[in-house]
């Protein structure tokens, strides 16, 4: 089972994923007709369909990439070394975040 995992972390890292997912222009991204024309349109249709659960796990997406952007998360890590203050916080949000999907998926029916 390591070996598939292994392969997949050696795929993400030769197709260089987390670079591109770092150098992503989030506001540049939201005011591009491109990519905001299809997002308004998948939100109007989640309300059309009044799928609550899909449009709560859209705006947790898009909050956890937000918050993955700001200082405290970026700078986590200075000079290799963690910044033990900042871990807490961040493990938090990720394990809330976690927790929400893992209720809206699993345990909340509709």
């Amino acid at each position: 089972m390591t070996g598939f995992f292994a392969s997949i972390i050696d795929w993400c890292a030769a197709t260089k994923v987390p670079e591109q997912l770092q150098a992503v222009d989030i506001q540049g991204l939201f005011q591009n007709t491109h990519f905001l024309v299809p997002f308004i349109g998948m939100i109007i249709y989640f309300l059309y369909k009044q799928a609550v659960n899909n449009l709560i796990i859209t705006a947790l997406v898009v909050f956890l990439w937000w918050f993955s952007g700001t200082d405290m998360v970026t700078n986590a890590v200075v000079d290799g070394n963690l910044q033990l203050g900042k871990v807490l916080p961040v493990a938090g949000v990720g394990m809330t975040g976690l927790g929400i999907l893992v209720y809206l998926l699993f345990i909340k029916d509709d």
